[in-house]
């Protein structure tokens, strides 16, 4: 197959969705998540190359946006992916409440909050991170508002939802600092009281609850089948040659460290105690134990040596992202039925002043997997829906009033393939 330089393709204009608000629509907006797909870029996907009597699978589901928007144009839909947080949040964003119960459980719920006594809670037993994270002011209430949830609430869907909603607001709760995606106390922060801030959260998702319950019921999707489960991306357990259209995005290489990002609800909710063991789960984690520098595709061989030469840990970690993602191309090929298609939004980086051509290094490993070429579009990144701009001398992400800021990957990738 004749080579693609991806630099050169056009961008297209169609696929920009500049200014939308999509990601606070149905349940999008339940709980905030780094680089979140754009519901737009799915639903375009969607109804380009999917069937309504198909099944359409996300490998990286993350907070399960191509799952709601299967949901709501009537198409079943099942997703995986390794972080328990992100599968946390898509069972509660996939599954509608009855607004009239909801309501009820979450006004009984609330009024619980005058129970509350802090010294039940002072001596609680939690991990040691936590202490290091939250006051103890704030972090006797939290314990009581996830103490109350398990032990109260009867209702599973009900509780998934609660379970969420605090999940949403342990960062305002906690030093954090409010605008970074990394770990980084902020010693100045106004610190939200959690009972406020969950009263405040818990309201908005009801009210997104309804719109979707709403749009669902309207359309006669209710039971339209969608799940999501906690496997990882490289070896799933969806039924081969099952699937028509897989729709996801994958984590840009090194980018996120996804279990640093939600190590809060990781410790409050128990999901792990050792973070440095979470880690290694992850694909394009600069934590694998993986020290093997050699990688199929002849482009990303290139760019693993010239990393090589600058920095050999990051060399590593480059090629452990893309053989990982060999893997995952060939699960993709596993799980398609024959002429189904993959449709994979990828983009690229830089790092140690070195392209790392992510995109076109995906696009090989497909086609070794099986996949032919049916369409590649390049789209323009706004920088308010995912943070594109980096500091020339720390390297952090910083903003556009920052004379020293650069774009590190203005544009994306729309890879789509067929089997």
């Amino acid at each position: 197959m004749k080579y693609i330089d991806f630099d050169n393709i056009e961008v297209s204009t169609d696929w920009a969705f500049d200014n939308v608000r999509s990601t606070e629509q149905w349940t999008h907006g339940y709980h905030r998540y780094p680089a979140k797909f754009l519901p737009n870029v799915v639903k375009k996907l969607i109804e380009k190359y999917a069937t309504t009597n198909g099944v359409i699978a996300d490998l990286f589901a993350g907070c399960g946006t191509t799952l709601v928007e299967a949901k709501v144009h009537g198409i079943h839909s099942t997703g995986t992916d390794v972080n328990p947080v992100a599968t946390l949040i898509t069972k509660s964003k996939i599954t509608p409440i009855e607004p009239t119960l909801l309501s009820r459980e979450c006004e009984t719920f609330i009024n619980s909050f005058s129970l509350f006594k802090e010294a039940d809670f002072v001596d609680i037993a939690k991990h040691d991170r936590l202490d290091y994270w939250f006051l103890p002011s704030e972090k006797s209430k939290i314990a009581f508002l996830y103490q109350n949830i398990l032990e109260n609430i009867e209702d599973e869907q009900v509780q998934t939802f609660l379970l969420v909603c605090l999940s949403h607001i342990l960062k305002n709760c906690s030093r954090w600092l409010q605008s970074s995606t990394k770990p980084q106390v902020d010693p100045n922060k106004d610190i939200s009281d959690p009972f406020i801030s969950f009263k405040l959260h818990c309201k908005q998702m009801q009210q997104k609850n309804e719109l979707f319950y709403n749009e669902l019921s309207a359309k006669g999707y209710m039971s339209v089948r969608c799940d999501i489960r906690e496997e990882d991306a490289r070896n799933t357990s969806i039924e081969s040659n099952s699937v028509d259209i897989v729709i996801t995005s994958p984590p840009y290489v090194t980018s996120y460290e996804y279990a640093d990002i939600h190590q809060l609800t990781g410790y409050w909710f128990e999901y792990f105690s050792d973070i440095t063991k979470f880690r290694k789960l992850f694909i394009g984690t600069s934590y694998s134990d993986n020290k093997d520098t050699d990688v199929s595709s002849l482009l990303g061989s290139k760019i693993v040596e010239e990393l090589q030469g600058k920095d050999k840990r990051v060399a590593c970690d480059v090629a452990n992202y893309f053989n990982d993602m060999q893997k995952v191309a060939i699960e993709m090929y596993r799980i398609l039925k024959k002429d189904g298609y993959a449709c994979i939004v990828i983009g690229n980086t830089t790092i140690k002043d070195v392209h790392i051509k992510s995109a076109e290094v995906f696009f090989d490993l497909l086609k070794m997997a099986g996949f032919r070429k049916k369409e590649i579009i390049k789209r323009n990144i706004p920088y308010k829906l995912m943070p594109t701009l980096r500091d020339k001398v720390t390297g952090k992400f910083t903003t556009l009033d920052n004379n020293n800021c650069k774009q590190v990957y203005p544009n994306e990738y729309i890879v789509i393939v067929k089997k």
